[in-house]
């Protein structure tokens, strides 16, 4: 059955109800107005300002007299008509002017044209003039409240701002987007030859890696208008809207071009279209298909080039990525060792550093991070030198605060027994000295027992000598020992495990998965079992395969890290002397650097300082706290490392 939708109503409606309001102002607000204009006085006192001479100009009605009081000619009074014959007399030997335009009765015709005709004369070429705007802003379209109107914000020839220079790490997207500031600067050099630029330039890349930035630094160099607008504002409750605003978006586009045009987080709008949607995307699809019509349709977009950032770029619609719309694609990735340390130096120009900070240190400490991590990093480490009241950030504010963005702040409240104390410290020697007793392995830089406010008590810090882009098998296997480390300690010398493990666990149990069904690292050869479905933001994977065969993945994934995990236990037992040599220092430093956990390996003499934990005797454990059940420790903070973000795990 077809709706029946109601009919609108007519604009002589809505001029009944403005008549409708006229009239009721002109019975009720005109003679008010009126009446207060005049003020009502008794006759005795008409009579004394009479007597005294104080009544300036009187007129005389038939049923009232109006005057008016020396001294104050604006005020009006007005007083009864009395029987006193004398009236006249008295009023002439005072000296008063006898007057018939105090208040000159309106003439009934004026008072319609002013009452009625001019008042609805104005507000008919208030309303002309209101819908004349309102479709000239809408470009035609007679949607109101500028519901179908693009909120995009517009930047004509910025002269300040960020620039190129303001953005590190990004070389080869900062050279693919000058590209397009040379043309839009001198277009006729490309034209001759008979090149033309991409329409659309897509930035890919993980979060926080200054694809925004990139975009902003194109707006201040290019000089020419730049329109910036989200993906989510095109998205609107009405269907209709987002296409609306698409054209208009354009629109301006158009009669500003040369122009670029920078939509953020495209994928909101540009997801893929699936079929059997039962209603629940039109408005979605709507403005899709808007997008494609404006990027690639009949009409010329000539001058206008579209940049756009998503961090999905498996979710867009196809037909968005062809070539003629997003021509281009410019990846922007994690930084490299010689981009973080740019982007630290950028940064850094902000804030009042010491002059010999290392930054290469640094930025190898802060492997992994994005650009908005180091940005963070090095905002941490200026706050950090406010709170202890230096005028200058030094290197160890900024050693500092990656911890601190890795691990989270110091936990001072937390009070650990001497038993957890002591399972924290071998747990993390383990880590450190299987790393140490294996080749292949990232060198480690700080190991520490301190509690952190992300829930770890203690963590063990690797950092790369270098770029590490691919791994071998048999680095794998041995970064799935190191993190079996901690646990094989606990069991070496206390023979009994403790929850702090989970996260090793979590880590191992990912890097041995991915050997098997990603890398080929198993029995399967060269056949892919699992697939990345979202590169960028977690790093998603999904299995393709059977039952069986996944059942067949878990047994090998079970097994590679078992027998990583007696290589570990093997490794702690060798080396039993040392294991137990480390915690101890450890247990009473708390926190030690690379370079004298290394020391300590090789210098057998170096002793643990005063006073030695009395769990610890000669090597040996010896009069530890009775372990309690594992039900009785559930509210005990857990021992949670965090994933070291100095080690690279193998990408496709």
């Amino acid at each position: 059955m077809d709706e029946v939708n109601k009919p609108k109503k007519p604009m002589m409606y809505y001029y009944a109800i403005v008549i409708l309001i006229l009239a009721l102002l002109n019975l009720f607000a005109r003679p008010a107005i009126q009446q207060a204009q005049v003020t009502e006085v008794d006759y005795g006192t008409f009579m004394t300002l009479t007597e005294e001479g104080k009544i300036e100009e009187v007129q005389v009605e038939s049923n009232q007299i109006l005057f008016t009081e020396k001294g104050n000619d604006e005020q009006i009074y007005k007083t009864g008509l009395m029987d006193d014959p004398g009236l006249t007399e008295r009023l002439h030997d005072s000296g008063t002017k006898f007057s018939s335009t105090i208040q000159e009765e309106a003439s009934p015709i004026a008072e319609f044209f002013l009452g009625w005709v001019l008042p609805l004369v104005a507000f008919y070429f208030i309303w002309q003039m209101l819908m004349r705007r309102l479709m000239k802003d809408q470009g035609g379209n007679s949607l109101m409240f500028n519901m179908g109107k693009s909120n995009a914000r517009v930047y004509i020839k910025s002269t300040t701002g960020i620039k190129f220079s303001d953005v590190a790490g990004e070389d080869e997207a900062k050279e693919s987007l000058q590209e397009i500031v040379k043309y839009l600067h001198d277009p006729k050099a490309y034209s001759e030859i008979g090149a033309s630029m991409p329409k659309g330039i897509l930035l890919v890349g993980p979060p926080g890696t200054g694809k925004t930035m990139l975009a902003k630094a194109v707006a201040g160099e290019s000089n020419v208008p730049f329109f910036s607008m989200s993906g989510s504002e095109f998205v609107e409750m009405f269907v209709g809207m987002g296409a609306s605003k698409v054209r208009d978006l354009f629109k301006q586009a158009k009669e500003k071009a040369q122009c670029i045009v920078f939509i953020d987080e495209i994928d909101a709008i540009g997801g893929k279209r699936v079929s059997g949607n039962i209603g629940g995307n039109d408005e979605r699809e709507q403005t899709l298909n808007q997008l494609l019509t404006e990027m690639d349709g009949f009409e010329s977009n000539s001058g206008v080039i579209i940049l756009a950032a998503t961090n999905r770029p498996e979710s867009l619609d196809p037909a968005l990525l062809r070539p003629g719309r997003f021509d281009r694609r410019i990846p922007v990735e994690l930084p490299d060792l010689a981009g973080r340390e740019a982007i630290l130096k950028v940064h850094a120009k902000k804030v009042k550093t010491d002059p010999d900070i290392d930054y290469t240190m640094i930025a190898r400490m802060a492997s992994g991070a994005s650009g908005a991590e180091l940005a963070n990093i090095v905002n941490e480490a200026a706050l950090k030198a406010v709170r202890e009241g230096r005028k200058t950030v030094t290197q160890s504010d900024m050693e500092e605060s990656i911890e601190v963005v890795i691990a989270g702040y110091q936990r001072k409240n937390a009070i650990l027994t001497d038993k957890e104390k002591l399972t924290v410290a071998y747990h993390e020697v383990g880590h450190a000295l299987v790393a140490a007793l294996q080749t292949h392995s990232a060198p480690v830089q700080k190991i520490t027992i301190i509690p952190r406010t992300s829930g770890a008590l203690g963590y063990t810090m690797q950092v790369e000598e270098g770029n590490h882009y691919l791994y071998t098998k048999k680095e794998l296997e041995n970064r799935i020992a190191t993190l079996t480390g901690g646990r094989a300690a606990e069991e070496v010398v206390f023979n009994e495990v403790s929850t702090g493990a989970s996260n090793d666990i979590e880590q191992a149990t990912k890097v041995a998965r991915a050997m098997i069904t990603r890398y080929g690292m198993g029995d399967f050869d060269m056949v892919a079992m699992e697939t990345v479905t979202n590169q960028y933001l977690g790093g998603d994977t999904s299995l393709a395969c059977s039952e069986a065969t996944s059942a067949k993945i878990d047994d090998m994934v079970v097994k590679l890290v078992s027998e990583a995990h007696e290589k570990a236990k093997q490794l702690l037992t060798e080396h039993r002397d040392d294991l137990d040599r480390i915690a101890k220092y450890l247990y009473q430093k708390e926190t030690i650097t690379g370079e004298e956990f290394m020391e300590l390996l090789e210098n057998k003499e170096i002793k643990a300082p005063e006073p030695v934990p009395k769990a610890v005797d000669s090597g040996t454990v010896i009069a530890l706290p009775a372990a309690q059940p594992a039900e009785e420790k559930k509210d005990e903070p857990q021992e949670t490392p965090e994933e070291h973000p100095e080690v690279h795990y193998p990408q496709n």
